[in-house]
């Protein structure tokens, strides 16, 4: 429901309504009866009766008449809202979040999302998501300067397809000079396990409740800027064509691809550890050795050297483990001892 100040509603779960005058958190709105005073009232308790916007366009009844009445005094102009600005807010920081609906009960809890902006700018935005090749819009409008928006509530069953999103946007000001900022589109990768986990939720300067923040722009620096060139482009639809063409498909080789490198160690993975045992970290650090032997299954020969420390050999008897059991035909060994001691193990893609 998307109720806005000014729109007349009614209860639901009593007699009587009014006008909505202000917000109170995310889902409670202080509304104005016929007695002049305001009473909270939580949005899922409220129903609309007439938007303000249509107020606003109501056409007027003809006059049947010209009626002279005795002057009136003027009516006072409604004060404009104008967003606070302050000196940080002249970089853009824009964020997603997200938050549970049943924290206490996280295996069968749904979720809301909102978008964060804490920047001194109007921003039109668009937010998406990643489905096969192609995108999907989720929300997109404008949002004021120091302020977040709600945007959608969505159950588990819908993780998949947050994997991957994007958000692009633009900034400008209302009525004032401002510094030109140049238009963002930022695609993230969504770890959708965090979800799961409620310790995953953090403290955080924009909800009272915990929440999963994830940066899209910082310091006016997106995240991670899709820049595609043309050159790079034309390449990859080139090398498609190759390898698609029946009288030019190659035979099946190994490659010779350089080492790829992935350190493990749990300070590398996240950002933040406060509230993770040594299971769920363990957990985690395994999670990544799966995903990542997923991405390469494809590439015969890829040699992988997976950064795990010496430690007490936990995370290494782990992969091990694995190794034996789920890749039985990759060969794996001890990375070499001059570069990574005792602490990394190299995987062979078969």
């Amino acid at each position: 429901m998307n109720i806005k100040i000014g729109d007349k509603v009614r209860f639901l779960n009593s007699v009587g309504g009014g006008v909505v005058r202000s917000f109170k958190g995310k889902d409670q709105v202080m509304v104005e009866g016929d007695d002049g005073f305001e009473i909270p009232a939580l949005l899922r308790e409220l129903v609309v009766v007439e938007h303000l916007d249509s107020q606003k366009h109501t056409a007027k009844p003809k006059e049947q008449a010209p009626v002279v009445a005795a002057p009136q005094p003027k009516a006072e102009k409604e004060e404009e809202f104008i967003p606070e600005e302050t000196a940080e807010g002249e970089r853009l920081n824009v964020f997603l979040a997200y938050l549970p609906l049943e924290p206490k009960a996280m295996q069968q809890s749904g979720y809301e999302s909102y978008f964060v902006n804490e920047s001194n700018y109007y921003l039109f935005f668009n937010y998406m998501s990643r489905q096969h090749n192609s995108w999907i819009s989720r929300y997109n409008g404008v949002i004021e300067p120091n302020t977040k928006i709600f945007m959608e509530e969505f159950g588990k069953e819908d993780l998949n397809s947050l994997e991957r999103v994007c958000v692009q946007l633009i900034a400008f000001k209302k009525d004032k000079p401002y510094s030109l900022k140049n238009a963002v589109s930022v695609e993230l990768r969504i770890d959708t396990v965090k979800f799961y986990k409620i310790h995953c939720f953090m403290e955080n300067d924009f909800f009272e409740e915990d929440a999963l923040i994830f940066p899209v722009v910082r310091g006016d620096l997106p995240e991670r800027e899709l820049l595609v060139s043309a050159a790079e482009l034309q390449e990859a639809m080139q090398e498609k064509i190759r390898i698609e063409s029946p009288a030019h498909k190659p035979a099946r080789k190994r490659i010779n691809a350089p080492i790829l490198e992935v350190d493990l160690h749990i300070n590398q993975l996240l950002d933040n550890t406060n509230g993770l045992s040594n299971a769920d970290m363990l957990e985690y650090q395994l999670n990544k050795f799966h995903e990542v032997l997923a991405q390469y299954a494809n590439k015969k020969g890829q040699k992988i050297v997976f950064i795990h420390g010496k430690g007490d050999g936990i995370l290494r008897s782990s992969i091990e483990k694995e190794l034996k059991s789920k890749y039985k035909n990759y060969s794996y060994q001890d990375a070499s001892f001059k570069e990574y001691g005792f602490g990394a193990t190299m995987v062979t893609i078969k």
